[in-house]
Order: structure tokens, then sequence, then C-alpha cells
């Protein structure tokens, strides 16, 4: 829950701060829509899949560590952006951290807790969704409004760093439930999931949201 409160702080909190950082870079509309959309959203999306893959046969905390420690980073390095190109670039970095978040805490949790008690423990996880927002919306705008926008992606990207060593060594990874089973192909798991109208209408639920 915390990490993932630390992955939806430092999503959003662009959003919350792009006035001023518009007015210091001249950037447009348009500049801009490009940092809160294409510059997360496009790889984000894409290596959830392959990152996903990589923690069928790896080490899910590790994993989880090491993307925290990247996009905690990289929201850190906004605040050093000396133009629109470096900011553009430090966005993508956090997108590329943020897309290690789900797939392996998702798994893991599904092997920390049993069937009947799963549904309850991913809906805690997802708290961090409106916390972290919320956190991102009032600390960032106080930053920014009292310090600097520079100053409100550093010091709510800094902790996140130290967060992922906190993680790394304290939560363990735990057995996997399917430890002796092979994990299916990709195009696989597509076809058994494609039979299964709950997963479109997840899917397409998700997607509108």
């Amino acid at each position: 829950l915390v990490v993932y409160t630390f992955n939806f702080i430092d999503r959003v909190v662009i959003g919350i701060i792009q006035e001023p950082i518009k007015a210091e870079f001249g950037l447009s509309d348009f500049e801009l829509g490009l940092l809160g959309g294409p510059a997360f959203a496009i790889l984000y999306t894409l290596l959830g899949i392959p990152i996903a893959r990589f923690a069928e046969r790896h080490n899910r905390m590790t994993i989880l560590a090491v993307c925290l420690g990247l996009w905690s980073a990289m929201t850190a390095a906004c605040g050093f952006a000396i133009n629109y190109a470096t900011l553009f670039a430090a966005r993508v970095g956090v997108s590329i951290g943020e897309a290690g978040c789900t797939p392996p805490a998702n798994s893991v949790i599904s092997d920390y807790f049993p069937s009947d008690r799963r549904a309850s423990a991913l809906s805690i996880y997802a708290l961090g969704i409106p916390i972290g927002s919320m956190i991102a919306a009032v600390g960032g705008g106080w930053i920014a409004t009292h310090v600097g926008w520079r100053e409100a992606f550093i010091w709510l990207g800094v902790p996140g760093v130290l967060l992922a060593v906190i993680v790394k060594l304290t939560v363990k990874e735990p057995p996997r439930a399917t430890a002796k089973a092979e994990a299916p192909s990709f195009v696989s798991a597509v076809a058994a999931l494609a039979k299964k109208p709950t997963f479109w209408h997840v899917a397409f639920g998700s997607a509108l949201a």
C-alpha cells in the first residue's frame, strides 16, 4: 500500500504543479499535454507486460524495489530539469519505473493471501490511488506554492528511494503458489483470458476509467 501510494504521488504530482512549469519553460498547453499523457502512458503501458513476464521467473520484491527506486529517482530528477526536453526524459523515466509496480505487487499479494482473503488484500493495495493522489494534490501544491515546483518533485521523490531500500530489506519474497508449474506462454495466457467475458468487462471498464 505504501509503495502504491508513492506510485500515485509521483504519477500525478506533475498535473498539480504544471502551471509554474509552464510559466518557467514557456510551454504550450499541447506540450503540457505530452508531459501528462504520452510521455508517461506509452512506455508504462507497453513495458508492463514484459516486466510481468520477468516477475514470473525472478524475485518479485527485488523487481519492485528496483522499480520503486527508479521512478522515485526520476521524479526527483524532474526537479533538476534544465529545459523541456530533460523534463520530458525524466518523465519517461518515471513511466518506466512505475510499469514495474503493479505486476509483481499483485503477484506477491496473491501468494501472501489465500483466495478467500485476496479481494480484501487487493482492495487495501488499491487505496494507494486515492491516498497518493491526495498527498500529491495537497503536499505537491503546498510545496510548489511556498517553496517551488522543483522542490515539490525533489521532496516527493527522494523518500521513495529510501523506501525502496526498506522494502527490499524488510518485505520477504513469498513462496509461489504455482512454484511447481511452468508459467504459460503469453499467447496461451491471452487465449485463456479472451474466453472469459469478465476479463473483457474489467479491461474495458479500466480503460474507460
